[in-house]
């Protein structure tokens, strides 16, 4: 299990790849991203459960907890990467920042 400090942006350095780390909670208390800033290409964002095509995770029918993880989600993600980011949740297909953006008020008006 990671830490706190692992979850405010820090840095995990592997080879030649470092990934920053965000805290996201919502679909669990210690849930991360991970980011991949590709000095040639679009940033990575790895999601797990946090995002999907189509929405955020499952926050099983607990709205404070929904509410959390848009937030953060929101915050972390759609707030400062750009369209191109290419998504890889922790199941399902790839998407991107740019193809989930025009759907969050839809996320939040239906709850999940």
């Amino acid at each position: 299990m990671l830490t706190c400090c692992v979850c405010r942006g820090d840095k995990i350095h592997w080879d030649r790849v470092t990934l920053t780390a965000y805290h996201i909670a919502g679909h669990t208390p210690g849930s991360i991203v991970l980011l991949y800033d590709d000095p040639q290409g679009p940033p990575h964002l790895f999601t797990g459960d946090c995002l999907f095509p189509g929405g955020v995770g499952n926050t099983f029918k607990d709205p404070a907890a929904f509410a959390r993880l848009l937030h953060g989600v929101e915050t972390k993600t759609f707030d400062r990467l750009p369209d191109t980011t290419v998504i890889y949740p922790g199941h399902g297909r790839d998407s991107t920042v740019g193809a989930e953006r025009p759907h969050l008020q839809e996320w939040r008006e239906r709850g999940w």
